[in-house]
């Protein structure tokens, strides 16, 4: 039998980033079984860089993270 989707109704978040990822799971339902893995992993990596931005770009309230020292070098002559 032909892949058939499950119809599992997906709700924007309201990031364009994760909403993209979550509607590319949708291509998992044209493919075999065995297609799925390469659209799992790209949703996967994608929201995992998704959460990761959200530890750099500062929540509402909070000042922008300041930039920390230079690295200290040792110049001894």
């Amino acid at each position: 039998a032909a892949p058939a989707p499950l119809g599992v109704e997906r709700v924007p978040t309201g990031d364009p980033a994760v909403d993209e990822k979550l509607a590319r799971l949708g291509d998992a339902d044209h493919l075999p079984a065995d297609g799925h893995l390469d659209v799992y992993e790209d949703v996967h990596r994608g929201l995992r860089d998704a959460l990761t931005a959200l530890d750099v770009r500062p929540g509402p309230g909070q000042a922008a993270p300041r930039p920390g020292p230079s690295p200290s070098y040792d110049h001894r002559s």
